[in-house]
């Protein structure tokens, strides 16, 4: 879970979590909790994530440089 939160919020950046989460489609609050940890993400967002920044599974799950 820490490698993945440390990867989104690398491609989050500077744009704000509320923004990010209206974009893809996440409710704000999940999309805060994967961040801290608290939560694990389910498939369905973790492919939501994925395919909005266009990256693999693999390496936001800390499977693939």
């Amino acid at each position: 879970m820490q490698i993945f939160a440390e990867n989104l919020k690398s491609l989050i950046g500077d744009s704000s979590v509320s923004e990010f989460a209206r974009k893809v489609g996440i409710p704000q609050q999940t999309i805060s909790r994967y961040l801290l940890c608290q939560r694990e993400i389910s498939l369905a967002n973790l492919c939501k994530i994925a395919d909005y920044f266009d990256e693999c599974i693999d390496y936001l799950i800390g499977r693939k440089d």
